[in-house]
């Protein structure tokens, strides 16, 4: 039987993002950053999408999309 293997990645609403820096403090790969001041920006090479960012998210602008694949 062949396992699928489902990848998960935070996304940013930057319309939403008050640029807290909230994310950035609570993610432990370095994969958010506030870019400019302004809204918080995606490393998604560094991303494991483990959804930290978006608990923590006071404005609720980050969400967790699964990728689909094998």
């Amino acid at each position: 039987m062949e396992k699928k293997i489902v990848k998960r990645k935070a996304y940013v609403d930057t319309s939403y993002c008050v640029a807290c820096g909230a994310c950035e403090n609570v993610c432990h790969f370095g994969a958010i950053t506030i870019s400019n001041g302004i809204f918080s920006k995606i490393d998604y090479d560094k991303c494991v999408g483990c959804g930290k960012c978006a608990k923590v998210c006071p404005s609720s602008t980050i969400e967790i999309k699964q990728l689909g694949g094998n």
